[in-house]
């Protein structure tokens, strides 16, 4: 069938299959931003939240919802019903996903069924959605009041963001109108340093959680007074995990468990999963919101949603969802996690690089720069010195007891059969779902389209590369050395990170290496770069480095570029002046420009790093006795 007319065909599916707008509910959104299951209602002593308390008690509480651990790419899945990484590069902080002409909105389709569609404020969507057809009224003063037809169905959403990381950065502390939280009685998790700083960021993103409940408070009253909560099904979910050390960025539940209670007044409680103040243990995800509301507004689901509703008449049980972390700001990484009602399952990509890079935006937290401190001192506990280092290829928890996921159970002979279904999961939705993560950002083949194009991404030998990659088992150097020759991008570019990960053990595949120099594909030639600095390689590696952090055609592998030139500064490789000259050709060159802004950031630091003005980075610091 021609694409145009199953476009067509999925346009007619949308159509409401009640015959009236009226018969259909209201549905408001209350999110807020970066933040975990810090809520009474799940079990957290310290918190203040009778609203969001009470509102569990009468509705419903979903024990299992995860979102990806960063706004933008969470935002995209709320928005599409697809995962992020099917339209590459939305899966990276901050990027214009390549969507098909066809992927819209899902309020778009609420719209063409009569609803009053408005969101207060956010669209951060990491792609070209066209908001002017998706939302009626967006913006600061967009309202449900606002619509002009009585009894006019509504699907409002409004933003808080009380909570957002932001909120500890601020040299002032928020005004309160209760007492504020007492540092000394919150609880350090046992992956981070016990410092002054940590225990009044503690205390200070509890106070905003309370001003947080405050404001829905102020939302669901003002329903009330609209005489409109006994037609109206209220949802209440954090964007993503919260905003203290190890978590908004990671894929451990700090970063991606967020909290999500639906409240379905009585003329609607039918559409609920379970009774009012049933617990949903069954996992849930961000991607399953948009087919959620559609089944809850009586509309058939697109075929291309790739989530499942979780209420409503089209009500389909997850067993795993899935998490996402690429590029964060101006840092690459790249990891996946498998998650179902009891186990998270981790697998890191880049197990060379440390859980915790320097990211500039990041480090504004107090806290962060204290446990640097730490670090530096030689004061960390081997827990807290953990995620400081190199990570392990695999992460197994049980999240039944290890709330803090600490407890790394992959090689567990006890849970072997747990991590071989965990990891079969992410082969199977890897796949489903032709995640663009395993493509080097900048890549032509990224995109829901381009990704897609027959012979163009074999995604099956990409993945298999990567595992075998990120594994760092010299036996796999053969296999390595061959994929430096494949015809395809993305096998080329994994098989050279896999040299880098192998460091001086690649020491073989030195002329594959030197060859892909030359290679067509900017990212091969920067990973090839990589891997021969790591034997101590430099002259030729970083004439093609030079190159593309100054090029103009391609700032993501320029932003590249800056990434290994900054691991090999601080790696103290080369000597100083061999990389002062380097620097100082590269400032000669650089264009500026705001395509270059991250790589042009990351430069000034390095060089600050040389000369001495800021320190290297701790990558593996010493633990205390």
């Amino acid at each position: 069938m021609h694409w145009k007319i199953l476009m067509w065909v999925l346009g007619v599916l949308a159509v409401p299959v009640a015959s009236r707008a009226a018969d259909r509910p209201n549905i408001l959104w209350l999110s807020s931003e970066d933040n975990t299951t810090l809520l009474g209602c799940y079990g957290d002593s310290m918190a203040r939240t009778p609203t969001l308390d009470q509102l569990a008690r009468d509705g419903i509480l979903f024990e299992n919802c995860f979102a990806q651990p960063v706004c933008a790419p969470s935002r995209f899945e709320l928005i599409t019903g697809t995962f992020a990484a099917s339209s590459g590069p939305a899966n990276h902080m901050r990027a214009e996903g390549k969507i098909p002409s066809w992927m819209t909105g899902f309020p778009e389709f609420l719209r063409k069924a009569g609803y009053f569609t408005t969101n207060q404020l956010k669209t951060d969507y990491n792609a070209s959605i066209r908001v002017g057809q998706v939302w009626n009224e967006c913006g600061g003063t967009a309202d449900y009041v606002n619509r002009a037809v009585p009894n006019q169905p509504f699907f409002s959403v409004y933003n808080h963001e009380v909570t957002h990381e932001s909120c500890l950065f601020k040299a002032a502390e928020l005004p309160l109108n209760f007492p504020p939280t007492d540092p000394t009685k919150v609880r350090i998790p046992s992956y981070q340093p016990d410092t002054p700083e940590i225990r009044a960021d503690w205390a200070r993103y509890y106070d905003c959680i309370k001003l947080m409940d405050q404001q829905v408070a102020v939302k669901l009253d003002h329903l009330s007074e609209q005489g409109l909560s006994d037609n109206t099904i209220v949802f209440y979910f954090a964007d993503n995990g919260g905003v203290l050390p190890r978590s908004k960025r990671f894929l451990h539940e700090s970063g991606t468990h967020v909290p999500l209670i639906v409240y379905f007044p009585p003329k609607w409680r039918h559409l609920a999963p379970g009774p009012p103040g049933s617990r949903i243990k069954t996992p849930v995800s961000f991607v399953d919101f948009a087919p959620t509301v559609l089944s809850l507004a009586g509309l058939e689901i697109p075929v291309q949603m790739q989530g499942r509703p979780f209420a409503g008449p089209q009500i389909k049980l997850n067993e795993f969802v899935f998490c996402t972390r690429d590029r964060m700001d101006e840092r690459y990484d790249m990891v996946r996690s498998v998650v179902d009602s009891r186990w998270l399952y981790i697998r890191n990509f880049r197990p060379d690089l440390s859980y915790i890079q320097p990211l500039s935006y990041m480090f504004n937290a107090r806290g962060y720069r204290s446990w640097d401190r730490m670090a530096r001192a030689g004061k960390l506990t081997e827990a807290t010195a953990s995620f400081w280092g190199e990570k392990p290829t695999e992460e197994l928890y049980d999240m039944a007891v290890d709330h803090d996921n600490v407890h790394n159970l992959a090689n567990d002979p006890t849970c072997q059969e747990t991590l071989g279904h965990m990891r079969d999961a992410l082969k199977r939705h890897t796949l489903e779902i032709n995640d663009n993560g395993f493509l080097p950002e900048g890549s032509v083949l990224e995109g829901y389209n381009e990704s897609r194009a027959v012979g163009a991404y074999p995604l099956a030998e990409v993945y298999q590369m990567a595992m075998l990659a990120s594994e760092r088992n010299p036996n796999h150097l053969m296999n390595l050395s061959e994929g430096l020759r494949s015809p395809f991008e993305p096998i080329r570019w994994w098989a050279a990170q896999g040299c880098t990960m192998l460091g001086d053990r690649a020491g073989s595949a030195k002329s594959a290496l030197v060859r892909c120099l030359g290679d067509p594909s900017g990212a091969v030639q920067i990973a090839a770069a990589e891997a021969l600095a790591c034997m101590g390689q430099y002259d030729d590696g970083l004439r093609i480095l030079q190159h593309w952090l100054c090029a103009n055609e391609n700032p993501k592998f320029s932003l590249q570029a800056a990434n290994v030139i900054d691991r090999i500064v601080e790696g103290s490789r080369p000597v100083p002046t061999m990389m002062k000259a380097f620097l100082d050709e590269a400032d000669r060159r650089f264009k500026p420009d705001g395509n270059h802004s991250d790589a042009q950031r990351m430069l000034k630091r390095m060089r600050s790093v040389m000369e001495g003005k800021i320190p290297a980075w701790v990558s593996n610091p010493k633990i205390r006795d």
